[in-house]
């Protein structure tokens, strides 16, 4: 992921292949693991392995910032951008709650959500 934050696209897409067979085998999942998965299979070109990741978190947590951002990423991959804003303006409403809770992806992900939110303001 930190390829794709510094615009090496090809490798990030390139080592995200590598990353999403790794993650197969992990087992069960939590939230944060989701959201790396997902953003993997993203990175690699798989949109419906993202999506599904992103429902996933979403089904546990409707607000769970990272699940929002994810299922907004893929929607953008898809050129929905509708479903992208929609997505990117439930980040917004839920942010001072979730933030409110300390989870520790909220803390290893604050790039992420930086981002996200700073996409709204454009």
């Amino acid at each position: 992921m930190s390829m794709s934050a510094q615009g090496k696209a090809d490798s990030a897409a390139f080592f995200a292949q590598m990353a999403v067979g790794a993650y197969e085998s992990v087992g069960p999942l939590d939230l944060d693991l989701r959201y790396d998965y997902g953003r993997m299979a993203e990175m690699a070109g798989d949109l419906p392995l993202a999506q599904a990741q992103a429902d996933s978190i979403l089904r546990e947590n409707p607000d769970h910032l990272l699940g929002l951002i994810l299922a907004a990423r893929v929607a953008q991959a898809k050129s929905d951008e509708a479903a992208a804003s929609r997505y990117l303006a439930r980040v917004v409403r839920a942010e001072k709650t979730e933030l409110a809770k300390s989870l520790d992806e909220y803390v290893r992900h604050k790039n992420d959500i930086d981002a996200a939110i700073a996409l709204t303001k454009k």
